[in-house]
């Protein structure tokens, strides 16, 4: 696959890391507003009852009908955590619980539990500590780079800024691999990097070295 540009994300998913590990080199986008309802902030796991959504508040603020309009071209850069709710507690919790069985989470937990520790200010800069914790536990080397401007059609790099919408997904078919808790509810497709992790451990680059995008 050719250089790709793509969203920074909270635990990005099966697609969004399929993407990044096939990439000659990936370009985040940094100049772009934000949205609700992304994967910005949110991801998915999987628990005995099925999928969980696992949602980062979002500080807003801004109030009222001008306030709407401020929050929609507020840039993605500037978007910061709402830390009066234990969230980090909630969503440690929630991933301890759901994957302590699995084959490789004790292998993984030391590394990732500090993420989940103290206070991050904004999101973005957030999800690019998570994006490179995930990478070392990968074991992915890979170019990252930053833009520095806002394009709206890019014709240089391949553009899949568009993975980052939580709503109408595209059918990846991705290649199912053993999940813990299938047994429960069948196997869950394109769920966070972290599922993948937990239940591949080192196989797990392999297995998104394997994958195509829609």
């Amino acid at each position: 696959m050719s250089a790709v540009v793509i969203h920074p994300v909270y635990f990005g998913n099966i697609a969004h890391f399929t993407a990044i590990v096939q990439a000659e080199s990936v370009t985040f986008e940094m100049f772009e507003h934000y949205q609700k309802q992304t994967f910005r902030n949110r991801c998915y796991i999987a628990t005995a009852n099925g999928s969980l959504l696992l949602n980062i508040p979002i500080k807003h603020s801004s109030s009222g009908k001008r306030g709407e309009r401020d929050k929609k071209h507020q840039f993605y850069r500037d978007v910061k955590i709402e830390n009066a709710f234990p969230w980090k507690n909630q969503h440690w919790k929630s991933i301890q619980i759901a994957y302590r069985s699995s084959p490789f989470f004790e292998f993984y937990e030391d590394d990732l539990a500090p993420l989940f520790e103290g206070k991050d200010d904004h999101l973005l800069a957030f999800n690019q500590k998570c994006f490179e914790v995930i990478c070392d536990l990968l074991g992915l080397k890979i170019s990252v780079y930053y833009t520095t401007s806002y394009q709206k059609s890019i014709s240089e790099k391949r553009d899949l800024r568009s993975l980052v919408e939580a709503k109408n997904t595209p059918d990846n078919n991705f290649e199912p691999y053993t999940q813990v808790l299938e047994a429960q509810h069948g196997f869950l497709p394109n769920l966070s990097i972290l599922d993948l992790l937990f239940n591949e451990g080192p196989n797990a680059l392999a297995y998104l070295r394997r994958q195509t995008i829609a």
